[in-house]
């Protein structure tokens, strides 16, 4: 039996992982780095300000840096996302939008008024990447309005076209942005790996660990920082044989 992962004709390197070790062929590999914004991971950002723990954030912009530069290295196909909404939040939805009432952005804007225009409106510095993670020349940049990658963007389309199917994940936050969209991937046929110190959660550490138990045991693979590295590592070596 394959691993799980490989098929067709394509080269292969083993990512370590859990529940088991997965079959990566980076030239047919995205690293989806999720939200890594202000708003989710700077001082004064809507994180911040809305009063939830960001003291996590520094160390999964360093991991993430890594993993972007390894993955370029290895020929992986680097894509940023950026979530928000317009200055008028009319992509955000109305009273009659699940999202009006659950997100916490919104939320915050109306219990603090003078806030308003500043969280996650496109333009503005709370929505931009982090400085330390800016795209380089061949990264994408693509920006959703919900939780989910996939929903209403280019995310789909961007990856067939490029014959992508497996994924790998990093970002913030964990069991929000980056599991919508990892599992609505696996809906749509693609292999998710997250890895899990270049992931954050801003609250109580079990959620993070809820989060990367849901993923491992139903919709994807989990693995770490080093040994991404190293599976790529391997890969940058026999592409430059």
């Amino acid at each position: 039996m394959s691993a799980p992962g490989s098929h067709g004709e394509t080269d292969f390197v083993m990512l370590p992982a859990r529940p088991e070790p997965i079959a990566v062929p980076a030239a047919k590999t995205a690293v989806i780095v999720v939200d890594m914004q202000n708003a989710y991971a700077s001082k004064g950002g809507y994180l911040d300000l809305a009063g939830f723990d960001i003291s996590g954030a520094q160390k999964v912009i360093e991991n993430t840096k890594a993993v972007v530069e390894a993955a370029r290295a290895a020929g992986m196909t680097v894509i940023y996302f950026q979530n928000g909404w317009d200055c008028d939040y009319v992509e955000a939805g109305g009273p009659g939008s699940p999202n009006y009432h659950k997100s916490n952005a919104l939320k915050t804007m109306r219990k603090r008024p003078e806030l308003q225009g500043k969280l996650l409106a496109r333009g503005g510095w709370d929505y931009e990447l982090v400085d330390a993670l800016k795209p380089q020349p061949g990264d994408i940049v693509l920006h959703k309005t919900r939780y989910s990658g996939f929903f209403n963007s280019q995310l789909d389309s961007v990856l067939r076209s490029r014959g992508i199917r497996h994924l790998v994940f990093t970002g913030i936050a964990t069991n929000v942005c980056v599991e919508s969209t990892l599992r609505d991937g696996f809906f749509l046929e693609y292999f998710g790996v997250v890895l899990e110190d270049a992931t954050h959660q801003a609250g109580p550490e079990f959620v993070q660990k809820a989060a990367i138990y849901n993923i491992e045991t139903f919709f994807g693979w989990v693995s770490t920082v080093a040994d991404f590295k190293g599976a790529m590592g391997q890969a940058d070596h026999t592409r430059g044989d």
